[in-house]
């Protein structure tokens, strides 16, 4: 493959996720959440989405493929582990190290634009 045509995928693959995250944050947006984190980076680590809720924070992985199926294929044992990293170091910052509920779901966005979310589906990994 050349180099201009794994550019070309690299910079689709990336706008669809751009657009899955945003179309997941509308979702969360119109239950009530509140935004407090969108592609947040930390110490080598990344959220792609933390809300926050009456009950705490929400810390939502957005996977976007042609099927919801193939969407929920691409979490790896790693990548939640990275997660759940990246989540105690943005509640600790967020809370000033006060305990605080954390949820971590799964937003899958298929090729049409169909959010399915997973609530608390990171806790059973």
């Amino acid at each position: 493959m050349s180099q201009k045509l794994r550019q070309m995928r690299g910079r689709q693959n990336y706008l669809a996720g751009q657009s899955g995250e945003e179309s997941v944050a509308r979702v969360y947006l119109d239950l009530g959440y509140k935004v407090l984190a969108q592609r947040w980076r930390g110490r080598g680590c990344e959220l792609d989405l933390v809300f926050e809720s009456d009950d705490g924070l929400v810390f939502v992985e957005v996977k976007t493929a042609r099927t919801h199926d193939l969407a929920v294929q691409r979490i790896s044992h790693s990548q939640i582990q990275r997660i759940f990293s990246a989540a105690t170091i943005f509640a600790e910052s967020h809370t000033g190290g006060a305990l605080i509920d954390m949820r971590f779901d799964v937003a899958l966005v298929n090729g049409a634009g169909e959010v399915q979310i997973l609530e608390n589906a990171l806790m059973a990994a």
